[in-house]
């Protein structure tokens, strides 16, 4: 089975990687708390450093593994140490995101998003059934009204069948789209097929940002929107080059960033040509705490491109443990590693 993506991009080679030294020289390892669980997470681990372009973060999942969190490395890279692109917006609007909460909890977390028009709802919690995806998905719809938009996210958790039958039993709160409905690319496409009569467009994101090609889904007609995540993909530009061959509408989506991750997304979302969708970039509505005092969360239903400073206090108020710190200053060493040798 092939690795997940982790290539050193085009943006950033290995002859252009910054010194190992300066990467760790304002090094800070954060733990922020999460206001509910997601991802199965309360608390968000990130490492923040400074290049000569700001502030730049690198925060793949702890259970990734070196090689795909090494294009994570790439994206902090590009992003502290290597030019920006030039953005054809200032702002960009974003989607609320509903965790896998019960339904009478939706409207306390819509609250945190002022203004969202969109709302992105997990669906397929292990543990949980599809009685629980239809009550919380339903009680967006109600606190929406009839003009919002509702996306629904499964990660890839259900197989073919499971999928097309919760489709159909969602398909009364009127979606947007369904995300990542099963794990394959031809499972995508099976789904795909299976409720294309239902005018239901299917959007791929672990088949595009964990692939070892990430325009297989788009090759195989497997998904009519891509979701594409700054960090997983390498950086802005290795993205925008994925989004220029790949030839789909595409939403720009978070990984549960700070705010300085959340700037990395916005630039690139502010860099797309076309945006038809609302992007998923208001992430940090879902963070108790955050590593600036102006952070990117929604106003009005958007967040401005800009860079984010980290402050100092919050810095130190919210650092990891020592353990922590220890650990992900290694894991930014063993991948600085993954990206060097990649290209030798």
């Amino acid at each position: 089975m092939p690795e997940p993506h982790a290539a050193v991009p085009a943006a950033m080679p290995a002859a252009d990687l910054p010194p190992l030294e300066d990467l760790l020289a304002e090094a800070h390892v954060v733990a922020l708390p999460m206001v509910t669980k997601f991802r199965g997470i309360t608390v968000r681990e990130a490492f923040l450093t400074r290049g000569p372009r700001g502030w730049t973060e690198f925060s793949p999942f702890v259970e990734y593994g070196d090689r795909e969190a090494s294009a994570w490395l790439a994206a902090a890279l590009d992003f502290g140490w290597g030019d920006d692109p030039e953005p054809v917006r200032d702002s960009v609007r974003v989607n609320a995101t509903v965790p896998s909460v019960a339904a009478g909890d939706v409207a306390s977390v819509l609250a945190r998003f002022p203004g969202c028009r969109t709302a992105k709802v997990k669906v397929a919690e292990p543990g949980q059934q599809l009685a629980d995806d239809i009550a919380r998905v339903a009680a967006v719809r109600e606190v929406l009204g009839p003009e919002g938009r509702i996306r629904v996210d499964a990660n890839g958790l259900w197989n073919v069948d499971e999928a097309e039958h919760a489709i159909h039993a969602l398909a009364a709160c009127d979606l947007e789209y369904v995300e990542q409905p099963c794990a394959t690319v031809d499972e995508l496409a099976d789904v795909r097929r299976r409720v294309k009569y239902m005018g239901i467009p299917i959007a791929a994101d672990e088949s595009v940002r964990k692939a070892a090609d990430p325009l297989a889904v788009a090759r195989a007609g497997a998904a009519d929107v891509l979701i594409v995540k700054a960090q997983p993909l390498g950086g802005i530009r290795s993205a925008l080059e994925i989004i220029s061959l790949a030839g789909l509408p595409i939403v720009v989506s978070s990984a549960i960033d700070t705010s300085v991750g959340l700037a990395m997304g916005a630039m690139l979302a502010a860099s797309v040509p076309r945006l038809d969708f609302d992007c998923g970039l208001g992430t940090a509505a879902l963070l108790a705490a955050d590593v600036t005092r102006e952070p990117l969360t929604p106003v009005d239903g958007a967040i401005p491109v800009r860079r984010v400073e980290a402050d100092e206090t919050l810095l130190a108020e919210h650092a990891a443990d020592a353990d922590r710190r220890a650990w992900w200053m290694a894991r930014v060493e063993r991948c600085y590693r993954v990206l060097a040798e990649s290209a030798a």
